[in-house]
C-alpha cells in the first residue's frame, strides 16, 4: 500500500464513525422530540456534541492505523468503551425531554437524573474520548518504533 492510501483508509473510517456518531445524536432525538427541537438542542450544545463525535472519530482513525501497523493485532475494547461513552452523553444532553414519553416505559427518575447532570455526561464523555485517543495514539507510537 502507498502512504496516501494507508493515511486514507482511517481517515475515511474516522469519517465515517464521525457521521455515524452525529447521525445517531440526530435520529434519536428526532423521534423522541421531532427536528426543530432537535435543531435547537444542537445549537445550544454543539460546542459538546461536535468535540465528542469528532474524538470518537480520531480513535477509530488511529485504530484503523494501529491496525495496519501491527497487521491484525487486536485491542479495540477502549475505542468500543470510549464509543459508548459519547454516543451516551450526546443523547443524554437532550434525555429530560424523554419525561413526555419516560411513563410509558416507567424510566421518568433515570430521565430526571441524565437531564440533571447533562453537561457533566458531555465533560465525562469528552474525558473519556481524551483518554482513549492518548491510549491509542501511545500504542501507534510504539508499534511504529518497533515496527
Amino acid at each position: 500500500m502507498n502512504g496516501y492510501a494507508v493515511a486514507a483508509r482511517p481517515v475515511g473510517f474516522g469519517a465515517l464513525a464521525f457521521l455515524g456518531l452525529m447521525g445517531a445524536y440526530f435520529g434519536i432525538l428526532t423521534l423522541v422530540s421531532g427536528w426543530r427541537f432537535t435543531l435547537d438542542q444542537f445549537s445550544d450544545f454543539w460546542y459538546y456534541i461536535v468535540p465528542l463525535g469528532a474524538g470518537f472519530g480520531i480513535q477509530i482513525a488511529l485504530f484503523v492505523y494501529l491496525k495496519h501497523v501491527l497487521r491484525g493485532h487486536h485491542g479495540g475494547g477502549v475505542v468500543a468503551a470510549t464509543g459508548t461513552t459519547s454516543t451516551a452523553a450526546m443523547i443524554s444532553c437532550c434525555a429530560h425531554y424523554l419525561v413526555n414519553v419516560a411513563p410509558v416505559i416507567g424510566a421518568t427518575g433515570v430521565v430526571a437524573l441524565l437531564a440533571q447532570y447533562q453537561v457533566q455526561f458531555f465533560w465525562v464523555g469528552l474525558a473519556f474520548n481524551v483518554a482513549g485517543i492518548v491510549y491509542i495514539g501511545r500504542k501507534v507510537l510504539l508499534a511504529r518504533r518497533h515496527a
